[in-house]
């Protein structure tokens, strides 16, 4: 579980973000959802310690954030930001193992390429595995970098907007991806989305966040519905019943 108490985010004498209390559970992927600006990668990185708070706490599976060594912290969450971009040339394998630095402080083991292979298998990159990064589509680089996330090992992955820039398919096929991590690695996936459609459909619970603070939480047939979705996008939405499951529709 992770859980976040009191946390408050300042940007000069105006509170942006905060307070927060939040129970994210543990298993299955939880969707931040709201307006831009809202706050929901500040939460993100908090939680992936890569931003400090001014006030409270956040634990993950019982380890304070603030407090935990890195080197341990990076063995409980990982992280992907949305800004990914790499100076040097790299290939997708080498991209990959990146993420088993917490262990092998750059010197591979043989569990650890058996790791970077297994990662790579599981976001179907085998035949890309050594192409350079500046030679895949966004899609196929977008796969690679959830790979690292993913070979790191954590219970815990916080990706920042991973479908960014994706077109329909690749979108679907990234979600699936995240969705197979959940349910077949036993991984707990907190993703910033901008598609409600898509946090409702593959979310197992999602997270509104609006002005700084959660308004709403809950599974998405809790979430999905013209009042609360209304209210937290400031637009007129409609929840119809899609082939799927419900849809919202504001357009």
């Amino acid at each position: 579980m992770i859980t976040l108490t009191n946390v408050r985010k300042s940007y000069g004498d105006e509170v942006t973000i905060g307070p927060v209390d939040l129970q994210i559970p543990t298993g299955g992927i939880t969707a931040l959802v709201g307006p831009n600006g809202a706050g929901k990668s500040t939460l993100l990185t908090m939680i992936g310690r890569l931003m400090g708070m001014d006030e409270g706490a956040i634990e993950i599976a019982g380890f304070d954030v603030a407090s935990t060594a890195s080197k341990d912290l990076a063995k409980i969450v990982s992280i992907l930001r949305q800004e990914n971009h790499f100076i040097t040339r790299l290939t997708v394998r080498q991209l990959v193992g990146f993420g088993r630095f917490p262990y092998s402080k750059g010197r591979l083991t043989q569990h650890c390429e058996d790791t970077i292979s297994k990662a790579i298998d599981f976001l179907e990159l085998t035949d890309l595995e050594h192409r350079y990064l500046d030679q895949l589509s966004g899609g196929q680089r977008q796969r690679a970098y959830v790979a690292m996330v993913l070979c790191q090992e954590t219970d815990h992955v916080l990706l920042d907007e991973p479908l960014n820039n994706l077109d329909m398919k690749h979108s679907v096929q990234m979600m699936r991806h995240l969705k197979r991590a959940a349910t077949e690695l036993g991984r707990t996936i907190i993703v910033v989305l901008h598609d409600i459609n898509f946090a409702g459909q593959y979310s197992d619970h999602i997270c509104a966040v609006k002005d700084g603070r959660v308004v709403e939480f809950g599974t998405p047939d809790v979430i999905m519905t013209d009042e609360v979705l209304t209210r937290v996008f400031d637009t007129d939405v409609q929840v119809i019943d899609g082939p799927n499951g419900a849809l919202a529709v504001y357009y």
